[in-house]
């Protein structure tokens, strides 16, 4: 890339926001470039690492006057300039959901996450998420077992946050994606996830908000969600478990109450692809039966799961992941200190 365009899109990039509306509404570079002749470049040394970054060839630069620019984005109160990409550029063309929830997730939150991602890949939709700890990490994960993911960063493309997740970003710049308005070599700082929160709403068709509680910030991107007019959804979760509390709230804000994939689908006029997850048939270690008869070990009180575990026989994991099935299709609800059965819905 040219070095002096480089410079004047990183110039943009981290300008004020007046500006950078201003500048949008300018129809070529060259317009551009005039309009922010007098205001100071970036030091060469921060150009310079920019320049060696986007050297590589699957690192990327898509700015606003390049027509492959996301559509979906271009239309959002605020999108960014400029996008550093790291990965399969061509993901930004497929349906995406995005799945956000706490980073301080309950374990059923982490089975719902990772089962919702799955199926939702399965089904041709791209899961994209901030790559955070907890429901961000588990989508991730469980998306990239079937398939992609686009990840949405609150840094540069090559800072690597959170320093956990080293594994886990290095694959999906090589499955999927890494998208970030930041520019290589800037660090993560508070007042970043907001923005990056925008373009993982404003990217796409759907925000699925998995677990989260009243002063999350999954609520922030699921308002941007319905501010930006896109399909905003939330697990139910249980009156009496303050880890769902956001998830209520944001139904109460308009969010639609969704608790398969069946639910996202129909949601956002998509026609399934494959069968559920959820009902998959002997082969599955999951599946209805085996989830029926781990019923007869939750009382119609409050039963920990340490005692369901011990009812069963099963070990921990499987008990765990069959609860979550089980209160996806309303047999169970998780309350403080465990389960209760439920008549079904």
């Amino acid at each position: 890339m040219d070095a002096a365009l480089l410079a004047l899109l990183m110039t943009v990039s981290i300008s004020k926001k007046a500006l950078q509306k201003r500048l949008r509404l300018l129809s070529t570079l060259a317009a551009v470039e005039a309009a922010v002749r007098e205001i100071e470049p970036p030091p060469p040394a921060y150009q310079r690492h920019a320049q060696q970054w986007l050297a590589r060839e699957d690192h990327h630069l898509l700015h606003w006057w390049q027509p492959n620019y996301p559509e979906s984005l271009r239309n959002i109160a605020d999108p960014p300039l400029v996008l550093y990409l790291h990965g399969d550029c061509e993901l930004l063309e497929q349906p995406q959901v995005a799945v956000i929830g706490s980073r301080m997730a309950s374990e059923a939150g982490v089975q719902a996450a990772t089962l919702f991602a799955a199926d939702l890949t399965r089904n041709g939709i791209l899961v994209s998420s901030g790559l955070a700890g907890g429901i961000d990490g588990a989508a991730h994960k469980s998306a990239l077992e079937h398939g992609n993911t686009l990840a949405v960063l609150g840094c540069g493309p090559d800072i690597v946050y959170p320093p956990k997740h080293r594994q886990l970003q290095q694959r999906i710049a090589q499955q999927g994606l890494l998208v970030s308005e930041f520019a290589p070599g800037v660090k993560v700082r508070s007042n970043h996830f907001p923005r990056r929160n925008r373009i993982l709403s404003g990217l796409s068709r759907g925000v699925l908000v998995i677990e989260a509680k009243l002063r999350s910030g999954t609520l922030i991107t699921a308002r941007q969600g319905l501010e930006q007019n896109r399909s905003v959804m939330a697990l139910p979760g249980s009156i009496w478990d303050v880890s769902c509390s956001g998830n209520l709230k944001v139904i109460q804000e308009g969010a639609a109450l969704v608790t398969s994939v069946d639910d996202i689908l129909s949601e956002l006029n998509i026609q399934r692809s494959i069968p559920t997850l959820m009902n998959m048939g002997e082969n599955n270690s999951t599946g209805s039966l085996a989830n029926l008869e781990l019923l007869a070990n939750v009382g119609n009180e409050v039963t920990p799961i340490d005692t369901i575990v011990a009812r069963s026989g099963l070990p921990a994991a499987i008990v765990t992941e069959q609860l979550v099935l089980l209160e996806l299709e309303g047999w169970v609800t998780s309350v403080s200190g465990g389960y209760m059965k439920m008549g079904r819905r």
